[in-house]
């Protein structure tokens, strides 16, 4: 009987249209992989479904209300600070970039849980500051906060993990409510950002990248070449594609990262236009149900950190699609649910845990209570 009540409470955290649309991503994801020559992709990638799960069942549980106190914001924040400081010592390079943590059997991307780490700290800062948006100085202190974490991913060299950051932080801030005047001055700084990062920063790989996005054909045998097979393999996919199996970008190894980076491009040209739009409205379903988390939220607190696991699922989302068709340089950032890896899944998982988790606990709230601490109020 205990046995029954449990698996009752645990599915009654799982929200259907939410679970089900992840739920198939991850299966596209998966018959993508399963068209290679080799299924290691698929073994690999159903372990790490299954530990992500596992993580997203644990995290549904917990009551994250010990998240609004300062000192446990701050030591989760510290602590993934030092952490991307001493990947410059213990970090394994991997296409030049030295971002991962080799433990042997499997290999760990920090910078996934430092997305997190970005999202709680500004969603903490914030909570209590929203009223004050009109002020700068909130606006710059954040920024402080996400830069430390965006230059220690830059510097690794991670431009793809670097740009979400600097995303996540664009988006809290415009869920907080900056005027336009503010808005403004960020982009300026931005574009002042980027100037800099361009002569100082990027290495001659992303300066190419950059240059291939701006004239995707003028070096289609280099910096232009994985563009360019991309946007061949999605053109190639026809209004119902090849069919399962018969993608022969992917399959003859013309599209490189077939299984992370582009496998948007992979799925597409064996599922066409068709399997693309089921795609984008699964994805769509996903963060709407999300936001629906947000406007649920039972303080500023949840309500600011749910929008902020939109804003990454969302960056990583057009970031990831961008670079697949041609409009956005190539920068290495997964697509969620879908392309091959553990770090993200589990990251993705351990962050719709915690939403799924306060919006559970906003239903037990009081609806008074719930009006006077929403967002604006």
């Amino acid at each position: 009987m205990r046995v029954n009540n449990f698996f009752k409470y645990t599915f009654s955290l799982i929200d259907p249209a939410l679970m089900i649309s992840v739920l198939l991503v991850s299966f596209f994801g998966l018959s993508a992989m399963s068209s290679l020559n080799s299924n290691i992709f698929v073994q690999k990638q159903l372990i790490w479904l299954g530990v992500s799960t596992l993580v997203f069942l644990i995290s549904s549980f917990i009551d994250y209300r010990f998240l609004r106190r300062s000192e446990v914001v701050t030591a989760i924040y510290l602590g993934v600070v030092i952490l991307l400081i001493f990947m410059f010592v213990i970090g394994s390079a991997f296409q030049g970039a030295q971002s991962w943590i080799d433990l042997g059997a499997f290999a760990v991307q920090p910078s996934e849980l430092a997305k997190l780490a970005v999202v709680l700290v500004l969603a903490k800062y914030f909570s209590r500051r929203h009223v004050e948006i009109a002020s700068i100085r909130h606006v710059i202190v954040s920024g402080v906060y996400a830069f430390v974490i965006f230059a220690l991913i830059l510097l690794q060299p991670d431009f793809g993990s670097a740009m979400i950051i600097a995303l996540i932080w664009f988006g809290v801030v415009l869920a907080s409510g900056i005027s336009k005047k503010h808005l403004a001055v960020i982009f300026i700084l931005g574009a002042v950002a980027v100037g800099g990062a361009w002569q100082f920063v990027f290495q001659d790989y992303q300066r190419d990248r950059i240059i291939s996005f701006v004239h995707p054909l003028a070096d289609v045998r280099g910096a232009g070449y994985n563009a360019y097979q991309s946007t061949i393999a999605v053109g190639s996919g026809g209004v119902l594609g090849k069919g399962l199996g018969y993608g022969t970008q992917s399959k003859l190894k013309f599209l490189p990262e077939y299984e992370t980076d582009f496998i948007f491009a992979a799925f597409v040209e064996e599922w066409g236009f068709v399997g693309a739009l089921i795609f984008f409205i699964l994805f769509a379903i996903i963060i709407w149900r999300i936001l629906f988390f947000a406007s649920r939220g039972v303080t500023n607190f949840e309500t600011l950190f749910t929008i902020g696991v939109a804003t990454v699922f969302v960056s990583n989302f057009f970031v990831n699609v961008g670079m697949n068709i041609g409009i956005l340089p190539v920068t290495g950032v997964t697509l969620p649910f879908m392309s091959y890896g553990g770090s993200h899944l589990v990251a993705e998982a351990l962050a719709l845990g915690m939403v799924t988790a306060m919006y559970r606990y906003s239903r037990a709230v009081h609806p008074d209570l719930l009006d006077k601490e929403f967002l604006g109020a």
